[in-house]
């Protein structure tokens, strides 16, 4: 069965449909403000231009949608998913203020690309060899949620067709979150976080930011946060860990 990995856990999706949606609001705003000086709209117009030129290079680092991108356990991933986590990670590179489309960069990309579609997809295969499943309800739920960021349904669905993305989809791709989320909780096991551990973060935090003791916030202010970011990433060390444990009892063919 070739599942659709648009996303996993909706992250790249979310970002779509608000990236759509948040066009539409910038265009208004710039529409409705005529008292710009020539000097600002000549540096917005640059600017504009800039993001068109990195948008047309990252779009080369793209393959054919059809293109089969790897094969995991006789299942095939096609261009179209490697693209959309492609993009979500070309974004995050920007954000980070590096350029996504410079030689090392985009040769990193591509395979953190590649290794994260494999492993969302050994995952899956495991949470469908294990039974987890997505019931009717708590799909249904998730989506009030996703729709809940937007003013109605003609918002939320005029978002939906900018991105692509049809109900069918997106309801696919919220019953595979939900499994392998499922998958995760139960099958991930980490160590409890210790007061020590946590102890240990808050110096390091306290350190790092050049703030004295005394203007630092409270150990006990920040301890909820500071645990929750700690369990995080135990959890994904383990689930990398996981991840690789699969692949060495998996046939992976990486075709790109």
């Amino acid at each position: 069965m070739n599942k659709r990995l648009l996303t996993i856990l909706l992250a790249a999706m979310t970002v779509l449909l608000l990236a759509a949606c948040g066009a539409n609001d910038d265009s208004a705003k710039k529409s409705d403000d005529s008292k710009k000086s020539s000097e600002q709209a000549k540096s917005e117009e640059e600017q504009a231009k800039q993001m068109k030129e990195m948008q047309k290079k990252m779009d080369k680092q793209k393959v054919d949608n059809d293109k089969v991108v790897a094969i995991v356990n006789d299942e095939k991933i096609k261009g179209e998913d490697y693209n959309n986590v492609l993009s979500s990670s070309q974004m995050q590179y920007q954000q980070m203020g590096q350029d996504p489309t410079s030689k090392d960069a985009a040769k990193q990309i591509k395979e953190q690309t590649i290794d994260s579609l494999v492993g969302q997809t050994l995952l899956l295969q495991q949470a469908d060899k294990k039974g987890y499943k997505a019931s009717d309800d708590e799909v249904d739920k998730q989506l009030e949620e996703v729709k809940k960021q937007y003013e109605d349904d003609k918002k939320f669905n005029a978002a939906m067709k900018d991105a692509g993305f049809t109900m069918d989809e997106l309801k696919n791709q919220i019953a595979e979150n939900i499994k392998y989320t499922k998958y995760v909780d139960k099958e991930i096991k980490t160590e409890k976080v210790t007061d020590d551990e946590v102890k240990k973060m808050y110096e390091q935090y306290a350190s790092q930011s050049g703030q004295d003791s005394k203007d630092a916030p409270k150990l006990e202010d920040v301890e909820p946060q500071l645990k929750s970011q700690l369990e995080q990433q135990k959890k994904q060390e383990q689930l990398v860990k996981h991840v690789e444990d699969l692949k060495k009892n998996a046939k992976v063919d990486v075709k790109i």
